[in-house]
């Protein structure tokens, strides 16, 4: 039994020892692969280091190619720029030398013409001290020959016998009227070409006028005539007094009788120029002065010609009405949608009242209203202008907007500055396409008002003895303020 313990128990220890064996075969095994697989890391750590070195190298070579290739690019445009630069700076260089060699010259040349300028100046304050002293020396020849023209107009008048103070009286008016009569002369030539040049400014305001209004071309036709008219009637006012004066300078005597005549004709000039004009007034003067209807204003008349001529005059109304109706059709005609008639107004103004309450001396006011188009068509606005006597405190600011189509609205501004204190009440006035409409315009200066709150008292049912109150409130509601008991 021993021998087979110990027998097993050697048999236990082979095994034991071959599974020992196998153990570290298999552990030697296994750090054989785990070194393997070290190495195999480690290599291919190694490869992937040297990989990213030569990257990192060739990215370096890159990055100083590029750096290198910047560097000259910037060192070549550097120097192209620098040539360019020394281009531009001899060019402005020589602009700048040209310029001043220019303006050196204008400042010779400027020299010259002072210089130049001083010496005409010298030689023409030389030749009119030259030229006065001419003059004098001519004047004081001509005195000399005066002197002696009137010595001997003295001795024929002496040897004559007649009277010498009279006679060079005479004289001398004659000469102070020829001189009149030269300065008149040229006096009447400027206001004819002042006239003249009046009428062909208004014949071309006219022509402008009817090229933009060419509907209201007969009416100025006939107020150019009426002004041409006018400017006659002016002429002839002027020149005749004129005339008449001159004439009746002249004094009483033989000699003298010619050159008033010579001078009424003078004055005369212009009327008989212009026949036609004259004619055409005094046709217009006559029917003026006459009556329309003869017998009507006179003192013996016949009752059947009244009853004659009052028909006449009921169809003259009837008809100028009927053309003032036709007229008015004409300029503005009546607007009507799938048969519908637009009546009332063809604006609407928001607010429809143009109001300042309360305001202050010397403050400036303004206000904006809206212009609503409320006809069915597309429509026109013009500010036509305010009341006269609202000229000095009232100003609308109004851009004419144009075509305004239907339910559109316009601006305008309206400014008030009073300088008065005082209220006032007026209008702003306008022309649409359809017929003139206007705004009313109201200034209302500061009042009192003063007002109770109660109309009536009433105490109601009381009993004697007893003691009943009542409050009543005083409210201004105006902005002046008021004293009242």
């Amino acid at each position: 039994l021993e021998m087979w313990q110990m027998e097993t128990k050697q048999r236990k220890y082979e095994i034991l020892h071959e599974q020992l064996k196998t153990y570290e075969e298999e552990l030697e095994m296994q750090y054989q692969q785990r070194a393997k697989v070290r190495i195999w890391k480690e290599k291919i750590a190694a490869v992937q280091a040297e990989g990213n070195r030569r990257c990192r190298e060739k990215k370096e070579e890159e990055a100083q190619k590029e750096y290198e290739e910047k560097h000259r690019k910037m060192l070549e445009d550097a120097k192209r720029n620098h040539k360019k630069a020394v281009c531009f700076l001899r060019q402005s260089m020589a602009r700048i030398q040209e310029e001043n060699a220019k303006e050196e010259v204008k400042t010779l040349e400027h020299m010259e013409r002072r210089r130049q300028a001083v010496l005409s100046l010298q030689s023409s304050i030389a030749s009119s001290r030259e030229k006065l002293r001419a003059v004098q020396v001519w004047k004081k020849a001509k005195a000399f020959e005066a002197k002696q023209q009137e010595m001997e107009m003295r001795e024929a008048i002496l040897a004559e016998g007649g009277n010498v103070v009279k006679e060079i009286f005479l004289h001398k008016r004659l000469l102070e009227h020829e001189k009149e009569k030269q300065a008149f002369k040229e006096r009447q030539k400027a206001r004819k070409m002042e006239i003249v040049s009046r009428i062909l400014q208004e014949k071309a305001s006219i022509h402008k006028q009817k090229k933009s209004q060419a509907v209201k071309g007969a009416g100025k036709r006939e107020d150019s005539v009426l002004r041409r008219r006018r400017t006659w009637r002016y002429i002839e006012k002027i020149c005749r007094p004129l005339a008449e004066t001159t004439a009746e300078k002249l004094p009483c005597s033989p000699s003298a009788h010619p050159s008033a005549a010579e001078g009424a004709a003078a004055g005369g000039e212009i009327s008989e120029e212009t026949p036609w004009e004259s004619s055409e007034d005094e046709e217009k003067d006559k029917v003026l002065v006459e009556p329309e209807f003869p017998g009507l204003w006179g003192q013996e008349y016949d009752l059947h010609k009244v009853n004659v001529v009052i028909p006449l005059i009921r169809n003259r109304k009837m008809m100028q009405e009927r053309t003032v109706e036709e007229f008015q059709h004409f300029l503005f005609p009546k607007q009507t949608v799938s048969g519908h008639e637009c009546k009332g107004r063809t604006f609407y103004s928001k607010p429809s009242c143009i109001c300042f309450k309360d305001f202050d001396v010397g403050e400036t006011y303004k206000k904006k209203i809206v212009l609503i188009n409320a006809s069915y068509n597309v429509n026109f606005c013009r500010l036509v202008g305010i009341s006269e006597w609202l000229k000095d405190f009232i100003s609308v600011h109004f851009d004419p907007p144009g075509k305004i189509s239907s339910g559109m609205s316009c601006e305008m501004v309206v400014t008030f500055k009073p300088m008065v204190n005082e209220s006032l009440e007026g209008e702003v006035m306008f022309m649409a396409q359809t017929g003139a409409f206007s705004v009313p315009l109201k200034c209302k200066a500061k009042r009192c008002v003063l007002a109770l709150d109660k109309e009536l008292i009433d105490f109601g049912s009381h009993v004697v003895g007893e003691t009943i109150s009542r409050t009543i409130s005083l409210t201004n509601r105006g902005a002046l303020g008021t004293r009242f008991r």
